[in-house]
């Protein structure tokens, strides 16, 4: 994996994951980026060059380094800064005069879960509970039994719902795999791509802010949807999912906030798409 064009392939196809993958850990799209920057440094190396499944390589890496960061993090006692915390909540009846300005860098609500969780429960967590990783390669990420890794989950899990642990139902799981690929369709400005997880009907609403903002703009169909997408989400922008569980993606950049979209999915496509954008935000030096 040594090969310039094998690591460049890579790159266009796993990044978007990886960001995600360390966002949902550290809740700071700046360190996510930087993990995977780092991940990817590391698949650059000469010793790497028989690495049979690159993804899972650079997850069981990026998980390593984000349980370095929050293992320090801890040490340090540190704490998530949420001072900008952003209520995503979707309101029909919304008053124009209620909308929220999206001017500073915020946290999720995801935080608030993070915030909960020791460092191997986190890990485990998201590696298991979001993006379906085996408890044996979660294992060999914390440096734990197979045993304990499943424990961290069961603890981190009811921690997160207060109430009984429970699965991914198969529902979710099969909407985190189109939610990914939506992700990396927009990263790499792959029109294509990004129109074939769209539901053949699908209609997105955009809402933009600031003092003499248009009407929100309504478009239909794939093609359309797709272009307009991209017009604000493939040019270096950043995007991931928002609070587990839900169909929520935040989109930065120059780790700053910038939008936020709400997925309304049919048969395993995106059907409708709800975005809320501040353009001046993306504009920001």
């Amino acid at each position: 994996m040594s090969d310039s064009r094998s690591v460049e392939v890579a790159w266009r196809s796993h990044r978007p994951y990886l960001v995600n993958l360390a966002y949902q850990m550290l809740g700071d799209v700046g360190e996510a980026e930087d993990v995977a920057q780092e991940a990817f440094l590391r698949l650059s190396h000469p010793d790497t060059s028989q690495i049979d499944d690159v993804r899972a390589w650079l997850t069981v890496v990026a998980g390593r380094l984000c349980l370095d960061r929050m293992r320090s993090a801890r040490a340090r006692h540190e704490q998530p800064d949420e001072s900008g915390a952003l209520d995503i909540t979707v309101s029909r009846d919304a008053d124009p005069a209620d909308r929220v300005t999206l001017d500073d860098e915020v946290r999720t609500a995801l935080l608030e879960v993070l915030r909960r969780l020791s460092p191997g429960e986190r890990v485990a967590f998201v590696l298991h509970d979001v993006f379906q990783m085996p408890f044996a390669e979660i294992a060999e990420t914390v440096g734990r039994p197979v045993g304990s890794c499943r424990q961290l989950a069961r603890r981190a899990r009811a921690k997160f719902s207060g109430a009984s642990p429970r699965q991914a139902d198969v529902t979710e799981a099969e909407h985190q795999v189109v939610t990914e690929r939506f992700i990396t369709a927009c990263a790499n400005g792959d029109l294509q791509a990004l129109a074939a997880v769209l539901d053949p009907t699908v209609w997105g609403v955009g809402t933009i802010l600031g003092d003499f903002a248009p009407p929100p703009q309504i478009n239909h169909g794939p093609d359309e949807v797709a272009k307009n997408l991209l017009r604000y989400l493939g040019h270096g922008a950043t995007l991931v999912t928002g609070p587990v569980g839900e169909p929520v993606l935040l989109a930065f950049a120059q780790r700053r906030l910038f939008a936020v979209l709400v997925l309304t999915f049919r048969d395993n496509l995106v059907l409708k798409i709800e975005a809320t954008v501040d353009p001046s935000v993306a504009t920001r030096r």
